[in-house]
Order: structure tokens, then C-alpha cells, then sequence
């Protein structure tokens, strides 16, 4: 490579710069902190592991997204992460080994092979907590409430959550009895909202005729809470295990209202992103301006049964680089002070006292005289020597 192009980033990786840099931080750690107070305790999982472990309970979608390396120490494969949530479930299974719900807490960096959309980052900072162990409704009801209070903290003023379940549909396709390759044009189809194509595939593949409405009908299940209404009403005649997915739902809009006055929500029955590991109730979050899901999540029982032990678990995470970009809050850094270059112990003893009183201070090195590039430095007063007393005082702009 040309010694002039050194410096160029791959395509989708970027280098944070000190203002974005301090932007991020004091987003993390009032999200951390956030998620503490909710009684969420942090992990740290490693960068990478042994692909195996990895990509349980993942989507194929994932294994593509998904950087593979073998490791020099045992030969085995390993992947560097795309997704902290099979890891925290690993910590969870294996390492804590706890009997009662266990909530964790992550905000680390992954990597992607591609970016997962259009100007998306390929190393995205992942924001998320999960809760394992607990399979009832109240569970999905506190995470959908710490993912609003998580856009909420970080300065995003427009909320609108979707709700869906998967196992609705999960369960009508196997009553169908629709074969794999079947189902997966269906899913395809449902994905892309094509419904002449979904109409086509339904009425070749499905003899039962009500069978084959409930599946047409549920596609354009989407919109404010009447779609709840339509749906008790489509699935009168529909196996109790359909029932009973969507009286789990109402069940979680329920709850999820009661504990946020005012939260904006919506439903799509036809919401089946994760699909291949959700297991229940899924959501998301999105706001004005920002074209894909700010935060998702859903439930996924029984991941941590390929480490040994299956628990019921559901959580959720966004991406921190985006929140940095789409929040309201001016989030700046402190002007600091500006120090001589001096080895007098009065002034010193005055810097330590003002960095631990919370204040900014940059000592000038280049010279003992005040710099003339103190914004560079970001200071916006300097400590001068009046009458053997060091004193804080403004600079001119």
C-alpha cells in the first residue's frame, strides 16, 4: 500500500474522535448505571471464542455475519462476536449457575462481517440487558420498560414500540403442516410483505381452508390496539396454543401500560425477525427519522440448554453509535483550566485540589507562559499567581 493511503479505514469502520468518543462514554455510563439501579449486574464477555459456542442459538443470518479465524493454540475455529447474547447466556448457564432469575447487563463492541444496513457501522457498540429464568409475562413486561427507559436516558424524545409473537405463527404453519422449504418461501414472503406471493403459496400448499385464512389473515394483522380485537376474533376456531400466544400478548400490552403511562404502542402478528430463535413475545422500538428498529428484543427460551442448562430468557440491546447520533441531549465536554508549567508545590497543591473538587486541568507544557491555543485544549480559564496565591480565572475568548 502506498504510504499515503495508510490511513484509510476499511469500509464501515470507523475511528471515534475525542468528541464522539466522550459522547459514547457518558451515554454508557448512564445506561450502565441505569441498568444497576434496575438490578441488572454488568458482564464483560470475551471479544472472541470457539465458533461453536458463539453462534448457539443464532440465525444463519448471523453465522454469515460472523468473522472466522482458527485458533493457533488448539487448531479449533473461532469467531470474533456478532452478537453478545449467546455469550451472556453462556455466563449465564454455565459460569453463575444460579438458581433464582439472574439479570445481566453488556456494553461492549462487535464486529460484522457487512454492515447490517445502509451507512450502518460494521463495529457497532451493543447496549442491552437480559433477564434468565424467569418464563412468565412479567419478565418480557420489565424488559420492554427498561428498553424505553434506555431511549429515554439517552435523549430520544419519540418512542413508538411494536410488539408481535412469533410462536403465532410458528404454530399455525406447523398445523399447516407445511414442509421446511415451504415454510421458509412462506417466511420469505411475509418478510417482504408480498402478498399475492403469500396468497400464491398458501393456497397450493394448504388444504385446510381455514387453516389457509387464519395464515392470509394474520399477514396484515398490523396496526394500533384493534389488531388485538381482530385477532381474538381470527383465531375463534384456531388451536388453543395459537389462544394462548395471543392472550400472552395482550397479557404483556397490558402490563407494559400499567408500569409506562403514556407509551406509544403498536402490534404486527407478522413480526418475525429472529425468528429461527425467538420463541415468543418480540419488540421493537423505533422513532421519526430513523428508518430501521432502535432497539429490539424478545424472548429465546432455552438457549443455554447447548451449554448444559435451559432457562427461559428474554432481553433486549441497541446500538450506542446510533443513540449518539439521534439524541436531543447536548452531551459536551467540561471547559478545563489551564496550569502553568511549573514545579511550584502551591500551585500543585491547587491542581490537585481542583481535579478532585471534579474540575478540568491541563497542565501547559509547551511553555511556562499560557498557551495561546487554549481552546485546542479546551480550557476556557487559566490559574494565574496574584499576591502568593494561585487564582481561577476566565480567559479571553
Amino acid at each position: 500500500m502506498n504510504s499515503a493511503k495508510r490511513w484509510l479505514l476499511p469500509d464501515g469502520v470507523e475511528e471515534i474522535l475525542p468528541e464522539e468518543a466522550h459522547k459514547l462514554e457518558t451515554l454508557r455510563r448512564g445506561l450502565l448505571d441505569l441498568y444497576e439501579s434496575w438490578g441488572y449486574e454488568l458482564v464483560i464477555p470475551p471479544m472472541i471464542e470457539f465458533l461453536e459456542s458463539l453462534l448457539v442459538g443464532s440465525s444463519h443470518d448471523q453465522d454469515i455475519h460472523t468473522f472466522k479465524i482458527t485458533d493457533q493454540l488448539s487448531g479449533r475455529m473461532m469467531g470474533i462476536r456478532a452478537d453478545i447474547t449467546p455469550q451472556v447466556a453462556r455466563i449465564d448457564a454455565h459460569s453463575m449457575n444460579r438458581q433464582g432469575p439472574v439479570r445481566l447487563c453488556y456494553a461492549d463492541s462487535v464486529l460484522h462481517t457487512k454492515p447490517r444496513g445502509i451507512m450502518t457501522s460494521r463495529v457497532p457498540i451493543r447496549v442491552g440487558a437480559e433477564l434468565f429464568g424467569h418464563a412468565g409475562v412479567d419478565c418480557d413486561i420489565e424488559l420492554i420498560g427498561l428498553m424505553r427507559d434506555t431511549l429515554q436516558a439517552a435523549g430520544i424524545d419519540e418512542i413508538y414500540i411494536v410488539l408481535g409473537h412469533v410462536g403465532i405463527f410458528r404454530t399455525l404453519v406447523q398445523e399447516a403442516k407445511l414442509g421446511f422449504k415451504i415454510e421458509r418461501e412462506l417466511f420469505q414472503a411475509v418478510q417482504r410483505k408480498a402478498y399475492d406471493e403469500i396468497d400464491q403459496i398458501l393456497f397450493t400448499n394448504v388444504e385446510d381452508k381455514k387453516m389457509c385464512d387464519m395464515l392470509r389473515r394474520l399477514t396484515w394483522l398490523s396496526g394500533d390496539e384493534s389488531v388485538l380485537s381482530e385477532a381474538r376474533e381470527l383465531f375463534e376456531s384456531a388451536p388453543e396454543s395459537v389462544k394462548q400466544e395471543l392472550e400472552e400478548l395482550v397479557a404483556i400490552s397490558t402490563g407494559v401500560k400499567q408500569r409506562n403511562p403514556g407509551v406509544q404502542l403498536n402490534y404486527d402478528l407478522c413480526e418475525l425477525r429472529g425468528y429461527e430463535y425467538h420463541t415468543g413475545i418480540v419488540f421493537a422500538a423505533y422513532t421519526p427519522g430513523y428508518g430501521r428498529a432502535l432497539a429490539k428484543g424478545g424472548r429465546y427460551d432455552d438457549i443455554g440448554e447447548a451449554f448444559g442448562r435451559a432457562r427461559p430468557a428474554s432481553g433486549f440491546d441497541t446500538d450506542l453509535k446510533v443513540l449518539a447520533k439521534l439524541t436531543t441531549t447536548d452531551i459536551r465536554r467540561n471547559p478545563g483550566i489551564l496550569a502553568p508549567n511549573s514545579s511550584d508545590d502551591a500551585l500543585l497543591k491547587k491542581i490537585t485540589e481542583l481535579r478532585a473538587s471534579g474540575e478540568i486541568v491541563v497542565v501547559d507544557l509547551g511553555a511556562p507562559t499560557p498557551s495561546k491555543d487554549h481552546h485546542e485544549l479546551g480550557c476556557d480559564r487559566i490559574l494565574i499567581l496574584k499576591d502568593e496565591q494561585w487564582y481561577v480565572q476566565a480567559l479571553k475568548s
